[in-house]
């Protein structure tokens, strides 16, 4: 049995907040390079509006955003066949918002590349690369740290920095997508499962996905999109309400409030009750599946007791439970449960007709898990 921590108790957070919660170690700048424009943090009518104020015609408009995102420039000057007054007042407003990246590491299984991705402002942020059989995902962070708390997260555990802008969630897609087309390969999936709550930098995160899926562009599909949350009940609502096709992750890891609230500190603040509330309004209003997360600790939540709770709680809904066995991080002093015990879990779920699936671990020999690389690189 899980017991509730000594933790600090989480500040209000909703989606709607535009500045960070108070009491943490905050390292927040907003400025970008010269004080001009990312050309990753405008939508393609952003980008006409513009070039329309400049003078310049639609047409000048498609060609940057074709550049942008189909030919993948990685500098102004690659942009081609611009008028030179044009490539100037480009050169002069605005930049590419290209993240450097610090660290790149791939595991031994070959399927797996992570990256360090470095901020304007020093802050650094991570991104995943992972391919399958026939598929290739970008995981990516929309936050720097993060204010949930989530104590067995490594990301969690460091705290929030800030919210990235849209094109700073775009240009981590773009840096994956990119690596992939240099292999004769294409981006099919992103998740937003990196670091941070996705829900906390709602709008930013829905600005980002608008330009992602955007047909003239990079043109993910968005049932190939899964964000990923704690279970901030309001942005869930809201998620619901604007219709937005992308496929929803709840996180969840307990079966009741007291077992939630010890690993997930915003579980304080919307209990089991509200939080399932919400999600049945989501798929009830979508039409969609939702997708349940729960990381299996070995003696902890990979109970029979816990799996049989979970599926009394979930049988009502339209739900699929992915069973992530533990990564674990220094800060946490948790294991990952056996394999033989996570299909026991398994087969308890099936009894309430709950499919699921034990996802594989991945890059743990490069610290593949939220928030690890960055971790590990501060301490070094």
């Amino acid at each position: 049995m899980l017991t509730p921590l000594s933790l600090k108790t989480l500040p209000n957070v909703s989606q709607y907040d535009t500045h960070p919660p108070s009491g943490y170690n905050l390292t927040m700048q907003t400025d970008v390079p010269n004080h001009t424009i990312n050309l990753y943090d405008l939508s393609r009518r952003e980008l006409r509006s513009l070039l329309s104020n400049w003078g310049y015609s639609d047409f000048y408009a498609a060609r940057i955003w074709d550049a942008l995102y189909r030919q993948h420039v990685t500098a102004l000057c690659g942009i081609p066949d611009l008028r030179p007054d044009l490539l100037a007042s480009l050169r002069k407003e605005t930049h590419l918002g290209i993240l450097p990246v610090k660290i790149a590491t791939d595991s031994n299984d070959g399927f797996t590349r992570k990256f360090l991705l470095r901020l304007h402002d020093r802050q650094t942020i991570e991104a995943v690369l992972m391919t399958f059989k026939g598929r290739a995902t970008a995981c990516v962070s929309t936050q720097a740290g993060c204010a949930m708390g989530c104590i067995f997260c490594a990301t969690g555990q460091m705290g929030f920095k800030r919210h990235l802008s849209a094109g700073e969630i775009v240009a981590q897609v773009l840096h994956v997508s990119r690596i992939l087309r240099d292999r004769g390969k294409s981006l099919r999936n992103v998740v937003l499962m990196g670091m941070g709550e996705p829900l906390h930098n709602y709008d930013a995160t829905m600005k980002a996905l608008d330009i992602i899926i955007d047909h003239n562009g990079l043109a993910i599909a968005p049932r190939h999109i899964t964000l990923s949350t704690v279970g901030l009940v309001p942005g869930i609502r809201r998620l619901a309400d604007e219709e937005r096709q992308v496929r929803l992750a709840v996180s969840l890891h307990g079966a009741s409030d007291a077992e939630r609230q010890a690993l997930i500190p915003p579980a304080r603040r919307w209990p089991l009750m509200e939080l399932m509330d919400a999600c049945q309004y989501y798929s009830e209003k979508r039409k969609r599946r939702i997708f349940f997360e729960w990381t299996l600790i070995a003696g902890e939540n990979d109970t029979t007791e816990q799996a049989h709770a979970l599926g009394q709680l979930l049988q009502t809904l339209d739900a699929h439970v992915n069973l992530i066995p533990l990564n674990p991080t220094v800060g946490f002093a948790g294991q990952p449960a056996h394999e033989k015990g996570a299909k026991e879990f398994q087969a308890i779920l099936a009894q309430y007709g709950l499919p699921s699936t034990v996802r594989q671990r991945r890059g743990i020999d490069i610290a593949a898990g939220c928030g690890q690389l960055r971790a590990r690189d501060s301490q070094s």
